[in-house]
């Protein structure tokens, strides 16, 4: 097989490139295991005096502590954010009119690729990884992760993956044979075989690279939770969040490396003439049920973490505990092992045995019944609470509303005559993102309004947080409630272009541009959020105390933020003062 220039100058840089990195961590600073002591300090292990941290760069390219690489996953989390909604605002600007006038297919094929990819594991992924990191150990009294270091190389497995997901995109302007890949986020064979373009390998690559970070993830996960907890924290007691993390470290251990080995396969197919997903070999069906194995658990894998971000911050605004605790926590584990028994709905249309068929339609309608329990539970918790429309508890109630519009449309979508009619239309997108961005989002948002005083000290504007929420909101429905009519209409999805000679054209462009202006109205409110989020972590109002949200009024102080109260005595007596804003908001 004939190697391109290209991807002989890629190889070369590459391999360059990881060698002075190389000799320069090597050289640069020592490896130290921090440990957290009582006192918010933290020291060698190796030594019995006081280390301070590396400072400047250095840090953040050394540290195992949880908390900051907490906040590298997130800042990591939220820059992909901001590339996959580039993205989308490009992808939608395309469809307000039926032609491909603005981008052109290929163009446009490459972005939607990466869009999909982005979101999934560069955002989505990632910024769960960051909320656990930084929180599972102050919420269930440990001093870090159980394995620090393999913490901190997961996480920068992730800025390479990206760069290999990305690259495609980033090397085309350089004309030297690699383009972005056209594959779709599900990389379908024989498309995924054909196209001989290595910006699908590198795209591959990786893709690789994230499952192996994920995995050494969840494993730290399970193992900090297990073997890490403080003597007050039993299996009776462990917040609702640590519960779905727990849950949702044990769905990725069993489906992200079945991800990796196809991936491998693909690999293989693409550039050593094997036949795993060939017509001669396996064929394309085997690719499916390996993909789709591991993608509709991985859907879970990104909503029950979001879940418990809701059942844990939700009660803290309206008064009240967790309504049927231990069945939320039950939900949650039949969630986790019903996930992986509904792949093959995705696969309806493909002609596989009627019988089966009927199994995975039953098992589909059924998992919708641990969804509903939490649903249930969340609006009985509210019921004649206390209400504090604080911008967390916004992000909630807005987190349920889409929830159920995204649940509904999915049962639908698992009865085998309607999915027929609808399958590939823009109805599984609009079902898909009201999850995704009308959910999973919306509890991203809740986790770091409610948390942003724990991580910075500050107060972030309150004013501002309002604002977010509301835009998120009419955006999210605008651009997503208009695809539910599409579908209807028979509009098919991953199309450019929908200048047609016949059909209902007017019908698909009054709801497309309707569409666009949610995504634009959408971009605006997360500029907000930025805005928002920088400038108060840069020059917010300090906080008064350790219980910034008036938890002890309520019985509800948590681990966190008796933490984050021994963090701020330790200060004062280290020579801080305790000055009260008088200007400051807090909401």
């Amino acid at each position: 097989m004939e190697i391109g220039t290209g991807q002989l100058v890629l190889a070369g840089v590459m391999g360059l490139f990881l060698i002075v990195v190389f000799r320069w961590v090597m050289h640069v600073e020592k490896w130290r295991s921090y440990s957290v002591s009582a006192s918010g300090t933290e020291t060698d292990q190796h030594e019995t005096k006081v280390q301070e941290k590396p400072s400047g760069l250095i840090r953040w390219l050394t540290t195992v502590d949880h908390k900051d690489i907490g906040l590298m996953y997130g800042t990591f989390a939220l820059l992909s954010f901001a590339w996959g909604g580039i993205a989308v605002v490009l992808l939608r600007t395309e469809l307000a009119t039926p032609p491909a006038d603005l981008l052109g297919v290929g163009f446009y094929n490459a972005l939607m690729t990466t869009h999909g990819i982005t979101m999934l594991f560069l955002f989505g992924t990632p910024m769960l990884a960051a909320f656990s990191n930084y929180m599972i150990p102050l919420l269930i009294g440990a001093d870090d992760m159980a394995f620090p270091r393999i913490n901190a190389i997961a996480f920068w497995l992730l800025p390479p993956g990206a760069l290999l997901i990305w690259g495609g995109l980033i090397l085309e302007p350089l004309n030297i044979g690699i383009e972005g890949a056209q594959t779709a986020w599900t990389l379908y064979v024989p498309l995924s075989i054909q196209q001989t373009n290595p910006g699908v390998d590198l795209m591959i690559l990786g893709l690789h690279l994230t499952g192996v970070s994920a995995t050494m993830g969840a494993i730290n996960f399970i193992a900090t939770i297990f073997t890490e907890r403080g003597e007050n924290v039993t299996w009776a007691n462990l917040d609702l969040f640590s519960w779905t993390v727990l849950v949702q470290s044990g769905q990725i251990l069993f489906a992200f490396p079945l991800l990796g080995s196809a991936l491998v396969m693909l690999l293989l197919d693409r550039n050593f003439g094997t036949t795993f997903f060939t017509i001669d070999g396996g064929g394309p069906i085997l690719w499916q049920h390996l993909f789709w194995f591991f993608g509709h658990p991985e859907v879970y894998i990104l909503v029950i973490p979001p879940m418990g971000l809701i059942s844990y911050i939700l009660p803290r605004f309206t008064g009240r505990k967790l309504f049927g605790f231990k069945f939320v926590v039950y939900s949650t584990l039949a969630l986790g092992v019903l996930s992986f028994g509904v792949w093959a709905h995705h696969m309806f249309a493909t002609g596989i045995d009627p019988r089966i068929r009927a199994s995975f339609m039953a098992v589909s309608i059924a998992i919708a019944i641990p969804s509903a329990v939490k649903t249930f539970n969340w609006m009985t918790t509210m019921w004649n609470g206390s209400l504090r429309l604080k911008t967390p508890m916004l992000f909630c109630v807005g987190f349920i509303a889409n929830f159920i519009i995204g649940g509904v449309t999915g049962v639908f979508e698992a009865a085998i005559p309607v999915d027929l009619v609808l399958h590939d239309t823009y109805h599984v997108i609009a079902h898909f993102h009201y999850v995704i961005m009308g959910a999973i989002a919306f509890a991203i948002f809740a986790g770091v309004y409610y948390w942003f005083p724990l991580f910075t000290g500050k107060w972030y504007q309150q004013t501002l947080g309002k604002w977010h929420f509301w835009l998120t909101m009419i955006g999210t429905n605008l651009t997503f409630f208009p695809m539910i009519l599409l579908g209807y209409g028979g509009m098919p999805r991953r199309y450019a272009s929908y200048d047609l000679t016949v059909g209902p054209v007017a019908y698909f462009t009054d709801l497309h541009q309707l569409a666009t202006l949610g995504v634009y109205i959408l971009a605006v409110g997360q500029l907000i959020f930025a805005w928002n989020i920088v400038t108060s972590w840069l020059e917010g109002p300090e906080i008064v105390d350790g219980d910034p949200w008036e938890l002890g009024e309520v019985g509800m102080v948590t681990n966190e933020w008796h933490w984050l109260d021994r963090k701020r005595e330790t200060a004062l007596m280290d020579g801080g003062t305790n000055m009260e804003n008088e200007d400051q908001s807090t909401e």
